[in-house]
């Protein structure tokens, strides 16, 4: 099929143009028909992206499906996948049904609401598509509006606070990033990143402001993607706004900012940071690895001090995104591919999590953990469920939480080893505080009364959590449908990374001889 990417990116977008101009009122059946449409709309997103998953050849480590046409200001309106990026798309359009069928009991300006995750889903999948900078840029962004809107009208009591705090911390590092691209057109004279993935920034160290750049271009402009995507993943410390985010947004709402939106940032440092910032990147790895590892222990002792479950969660998300940015600045096959690995995997457990918070906010109202105690005795099933997914959080065998942290231990102890050491421990204190807050919400006498008529999950829930809890065991047993297909972009990827800096090596070594 022609322009398939096109048409998995814009099938959302046009649902909701249909929502927006020819469904009007605020009926039980308008609501109804809302939401029927935003299913099916991402169910169909969904079946046509296999069809991309199908033809996609992982040996093939050049960009694939690629669209390229003129568009305004002489820009190009270019689209393509990789390795890389092609599961990070079958991931959000799996998620994102999900999501709708979780949101069935929003009553509130239900078309509106509808409407905003139809267009999320399109520009988060042309985030991952985008093969041109403007367009990539314009699809970063602009994602921003929707997410914005969902936490600041669905949202808790400080939905206001949280949302523009969200919106503020994400905008501000972006325009650094922006800058960067500025700087990149007028040094490779184009904006596309095929085109950029070949081309050699300056890595000549300057002074300025009196300060010795090592690195020289490449490590500002290092800096200045590094600014944007560490806020965007987030990584300690500027992973304050996504507490804040997780506790006021909508159920729905914290499972796409967890699931899909925050790796974006892992996405950005494996598209740019590493293959066209080299120098700059590997100028930088040692305090980031450092600060990854920081994020694992720290955000996990916090996470052991929250009183709110979605509180929790998202600190442990922080602690989970900890590994990835070790594992992508390692700069190793099994680093890089833990890297990924962990970023899908983390995609459908925190997902799941944040569902299982929903299923009993929905009854009870309150995500406090002393307000609960018991739920065993009343919700077998739940806690069956939110067992599974609890055990995934900590990593243990035969789930996909597992590989992913051990593929990024494995490659980071080939990197640093004290590092991993400082990691590894993190292991430990995500089982601390995952098992301590699943024994006070699932286990002990059911004291409270009013927990005592809570029931058990209906079947529309229980089919919501059936996708996620097979691809957890899927990708726990059977890794290698993950790192086929991701593993020889992840090699092409670290062979032009590793030939880049023994290219500036060898450049500078020639400078100081000719001196």
């Amino acid at each position: 099929m022609d322009n398939l990417l096109s048409i998995v990116t814009f099938v959302p977008a046009l649902a909701a143009a249909v929502m927006a101009l020819l469904m009007r009122g605020e009926d039980a059946a308008a609501q109804r028909n809302a939401k029927w449409l935003a299913l099916i709309a991402t169910s169909f997103t969904f079946l046509l992206s296999l069809g991309i998953y199908a033809q996609f050849d992982p040996n093939d480590t050049g960009f694939q499906f690629v669209e390229n046409y003129e568009w305004i200001f002489g820009l190009q309106y270019k689209m393509g996948v990789d390795g890389i990026s092609v599961l990070f798309v079958l991931l959000t359009t799996f998620v994102m049904p999900l999501t709708i069928l979780a949101s069935w009991n929003v009553t509130t300006r239900v078309k509106e609401y509808m409407i905003a995750f139809l267009m999320l889903e399109t520009l988060m999948l042309g985030v991952f598509m985008a093969l041109d900078l403007v367009l990539f840029y314009l699809f970063f962004e602009a994602g921003l509006i929707p997410m914005f809107l969902i936490i600041g009208i669905w949202g808790g009591k400080e939905r206001i606070y949280a949302s523009f705090k969200f919106f503020l911390y994400t905008f501000l590092g972006s325009v650094l990033m922006l800058v960067a691209m500025v700087a990149m057109y007028a040094d490779a004279g184009t904006t596309d990143i095929e085109a950029l993935l070949k081309h050699s920034f300056s890595a000549g160290s300057f002074d300025v402001l009196g300060i010795h750049v090592v690195g020289g271009m490449q490590t500002l402009m290092f800096l200045a993607f590094f600014a944007s995507f560490a806020v965007k993943m987030p990584m300690w410390p500027v992973h304050t706004w996504l507490p804040d985010a997780h506790v006021q947004a909508p159920t729905a709402g914290s499972v796409v900012l967890a699931a899909i939106l925050l790796k974006m940032g892992g996405y950005g440092f494996l598209r740019f940071s590493l293959p066209m910032f080299p120098v700059g990147a590997d100028v930088m790895t040692d305090l980031i690895l450092w600060m990854s590892a920081i994020a694992v222990v720290y955000t996990s002792l916090v996470a052991m001090v929250q009183e709110d479950m979605k509180k929790l969660i998202a600190y442990s998300s922080v602690a989970h995104m900890g590994f990835v940015t070790m594992g992508i600045f390692a700069a190793n096959q099994q680093g890089i591919d833990g890297a990924i690995f962990q970023m899908l995997s983390h995609g459908f457990i925190s997902a799941a999590l944040f569902l299982c918070v929903g299923v009993i906010y929905d009854r009870m109202h309150t995500r406090d953990i002393d307000a609960y105690g018991g739920l065993v005795i009343r919700m077998p099933a739940y806690a069956l469920v939110f067992m599974f997914f609890t055990m995934g959080n900590v990593g243990l065998p035969g789930t996909s939480g597992f590989v992913g942290e051990f593929l990024t231990l494995m490659g980071t102890f080939q990197k640093n080893t004290w590092v991993a050491a400082v990691a590894a421990s993190g292991v430990i204190f995500s089982a601390g505080y995952a098992l301590w807050l699943y024994r006070r919400v699932v286990f002990g006498d059911l004291i409270k009364g009013s927990l005592k008529t809570i029931q058990d999950m209906d079947a529309r829930e229980r089919f919501i959590f059936a996708p996620l809890v097979g691809m957890t065991i899927l990708l726990g047993v059977y890794p290698s449908l993950v790192t086929d297909i991701i593993g020889p972009s992840t090699a092409a990827l670290i062979e032009n990374f590793n030939h880049s800096l023994a290219s500036a090596d060898t450049s500078s070594a020639t400078q100081v001889a000719s001196h």
